[in-house]
């Protein structure tokens, strides 16, 4: 018998993919998705075998061949039982190496069944007609025929006006000019991807609107700017190495425009921009997949959303003209079949934090949709995508400011309107009110940021509003009622924890978050694990400090993302690693231990001790407990014990100014005010002080804007420390107290707090 050559298993690490599905592996889906590590790392190809026995025999054994990447996804659902599987590696001339190790895995009974079609099968009903993206040309007809009929059909007449008219008689829009010694400069960054934005909101809905109203003035004017863009360099300013940002909006301005035109270009002018939108969706692909190889390590966020604001669109509307297109759409899919999304799990959370989960989801909305529609394929399907809405509901509900973590170009604002059209997406997706109501609170609210950077420079809302009223029904809204809502919904995929009270009255609503992730500090997260943010009665009390500048401003990397701008533990002045490295990054992690229910308060238990090894190698232990008593009042628990004395500096950030008095401190907001008072602390009273502003920060980037307030409270040296701090919220014009108590007897401190005649007990172990 032939020897076949020795596999290569390297171990998986914590920025890898990992070897799924195994003993451990809980399947959320039916059939299970496959992952293992490369086993070289250029021109590798794989068999792998599934089977109902160990010793892969028989009937009950699959084969398949050959797979392209290091993720496979079987075409049809398995039947519940217990199975084999194990990989292979395959040479140039179809031999395999020898079999990987064998891994087992269960498949219970009931799993939304979610397989993806085989390559050779997977576009059999996409139509090599155009347009491709959105309406097909039957659609067209039909949609052309209601606009006949009523011009204001799903909210045409706003989006015609709004939308397609200012772009008639503008200017065309120069192509961008180099960065000053072709060094980035944030400002001239974002103002060269607007440009580029402008330049696919007039392509895209002088096309749409030229083809729909059977226009040939629109369509010739959208054919000059289709043109014209065209002619810009695709190795230039807005190639993907020189600005990614502008060169994903330059594609999605060429894909749009080739489809839609498609008829109105001759053969000549469809062959260049044909060529030159092959060179940039190539640029973005090559990126992708040979340098960022996010099906090796998935954690780059631009990469992943390029698969959705560039792939998807660019590769349908190439596919069957350009060989490549198919390759690359092939695996986008099976990384969305596989691998999305890196970011959360089967809970539906984005460990980047609501804003990057509104950009990831506004691109993989729509590259979904148009996925369903041209090839049939449902990624909705996904449990990911069924719960994702939960997200934002609970940690970015529609009436909070700076209640959330993680990076957010909004910080400071109300909730985005995007972020309210995505969840509206999954309600029509999914039927569920909840989501509705979530995107009319938020409609009611941010009524002027439409030109703002962060949706003028990244989605036009009418053209929004156009594609979901016609491809989906209204749903009713339904008020998140005590009754409706979990009270604490713990995100288990990314270690979030979300406590409400009220969340459907904004003059009630108690809302208290905190985290403690596996994904550390790494990409848009923050150094913040065991961090908790507090809003209440319709005002932001334990908040998202500082400002939103740009993507490694020094606001960015030396505020933003350090432990010292969250609410939450300093040791002798040091806080969780938050920089660069993102080995570090993801090492810098926390854990929920527990998050639950009891009876007339709700509980977390978290520990963040990973998180400060880096920089605090001495810390053994630092667990944090709250307790969200009667949707009223917090009571903080903080356990932190080093293998050498040490002072623990506990903070907290707000808007406003506090005042001091001893061992309490007290917030006075515009529509609330918070009485913090630190009622246990094992090595004596801490040393409480305040400052005003954002050390290390460079003044020019923050001229202007408010200077937000640090809490500073410090202990005496020690080796162990216990700190329990009472945080009662309080409405205006409803004055309120919570008394409390302590019994120190015995081997634990017992502490007693009371609102209106109820009691509740909070036992904190001394520290020895």
């Amino acid at each position: 018998m032939r020897e076949h050559a020795p596999l290569y298993e390297p171990l998986s690490g914590t920025l890898t993919v990992q070897y799924e599905p195994n003993e451990e592996t809980v399947l959320a889906e039916n059939p299970p998705r496959f992952t293992w590590i490369p086993a070289q790392l250029e021109q590798d190809r794989y068999v792998l075998q599934i089977s109902l026995s160990d010793r892969f025999d028989g009937q009950g054994t699959k084969t398949v061949q050959p797979i392209a990447y290091n993720l496979y996804t079987p075409d049809e659902a398995l039947a519940p039982g217990t199975y084999y599987w194990r990989y292979a590696l395959l040479d140039e001339e179809g031999e395999r190496t020898a079999w990987s190790r064998v891994r087992r895995f269960e498949v219970p009974a009931g799993l939304p069944e979610t397989p993806l079609p085989d390559r050779s099968s997977r576009y059999a009903t996409a139509s090599p007609a155009h347009p491709r993206l959105w309406l097909t040309p039957g659609e067209v007809e039909s949609f052309r025929s209601r606009l006949a009929d009523d011009l204001d059909s799903c909210g045409w007449a706003v989006f015609y006006e709004k939308s397609v008219l200012p772009w008639i008689d503008r200017e065309l829009i120069a192509e961008p000019l180099a960065y000053p010694n072709n060094k980035r400069v944030a400002n001239l960054w974002r103002q060269m991807y607007i440009d580029c934005q402008e330049a696919l909101y007039a392509v895209r809905h002088l096309a749409v609107a030229g083809e729909l109203l059977d226009d040939a003035d629109l369509r010739e004017r959208a054919k000059t700017w289709l043109l014209h863009v065209a002619s810009w360099n695709p190795e230039g300013t807005t190639s993907r190495d020189y600005n990614d940002e502008a060169s994903f909006r330059i594609a999605g301005a060429l894909a749009w425009g080739y489809d839609w035109l498609y008829d109105s270009l001759t053969e000549e002018e469809r062959s260049a921009v044909r060529s030159v939108l092959l060179v940039r969706t190539r640029q973005v692909a090559f990126h992708v997949i040979e340098r960022s190889k996010i099906h090796h390590v998935p954690f780059d966020s631009h990469a992943v959303r390029s698969l959705s604001s560039v792939l998807v669109p660019c590769c349908i509307v190439l596919l069957g003209e350009e060989p490549e297109a198919r390759e690359w759409l092939d695996y986008t899919l099976e990384y969305y079949a596989g691998l999305y999304s890196p970011w959360g799990g089967q809970d539906g959370g984005w460990a980047e934090g609501p804003m990057y989960w509104t950009t990831g989801m506004a691109f993989m909305s729509e590259a979904m949709n148009l996925l369903k529609k041209y090839t049939g394929i449902d990624f909705y399907k996904r449990p990911f995508f069924a719960k994702t809405g939960d997200f934002p509901l609970y940690c970015f509900s529609p009436d909070t400011l700076r209640a959330s973590f993680g990076d957010q170009s909004t910080l400071g604002d109300p909730v985005s309107l995007k972020t309210g059209f995505n969840v509206r997406q999954f309600a029509g997706v999914t039927g569920n009110g909840l989501y509705q109501w979530y995107f009319e609170r938020v409609r009611e609210t941010d009524t002027d940021s439409e030109m703002k950077f962060y949706n003028y420079g990244w989605w036009d809302f009418r053209f929004d509003e156009l594609v979901y009223r016609h491809d989906y029904p209204q749903v009713e809204e339904v008020a998140p009622t005590d009754e409706r809502i979990e009270r604490i919904k713990w995100f288990r995929d990314i270690g979030w924890v979300a406590f409400h009270a009220n969340m459907a009255d904004p003059e009630r609503h108690v809302m208290l978050l905190t985290k403690s992730s596996k994904y550390g500090s790494v990409s848009h997260s923050h150094g913040d694990q065991n961090g908790f943010l507090l809003h209440a009665y319709g005002e932001p009390l334990a908040i998202e400090s500082g400002h939103y500048v740009a993507f490694g401003s020094t606001m960015h990397m030396n505020w933003r993302k350090q432990t010292r701008s969250t609410s939450n533990i300093l040791i002798d002045g040091l806080g969780q690693y938050a920089g660069t490295n993102k080995v570090l990054n993801m090492a810098a992690q926390g854990r929920v231990e527990a998050a639950e229910q009891r009876e007339g308060y709700a509980y977390s238990r978290s520990d963040a001790t990973a998180a400060y090894k880096e920089q605090v190698p001495y810390l053994e232990r630092y667990v944090r407990e709250l307790y969200f008593i009667g949707g009223s009042y917090v009571v903080v628990v903080d356990h932190i014990d080093l293998a050498q004395p040490g002072k623990v500096d506990w903070l907290f950030q707000t808007l406003y100014e506090m005042k001091l008095d001893g061992q309490h401190f007290r917030v006075q907001g515009k529509k609330a005010d918070m009485d913090g008072r630190f009622v246990y602390s094992s090595s004596g009273e801490l040393e409480l002080d305040q400052r005003e502003g954002f050390p290390d920060v460079d003044p020019s980037e923050i001229e202007g804007l408010p200077r937000h307030w640090t809490l500073q409270a410090t202990t005496r040296e020690a080796r162990s420390h216990r700190i329990a701090t009472l945080l009662v919220p309080v409405k205006h014009g409803e004055p309120k107290y919570v008394s409390y108590f302590m019994d120190d007897q015995g081997h634990g401190v017992h502490l007693y707090f009371t609102e209106d005649g109820i009691t509740h007990k909070v036992d904190v172990p001394k520290a020895y």
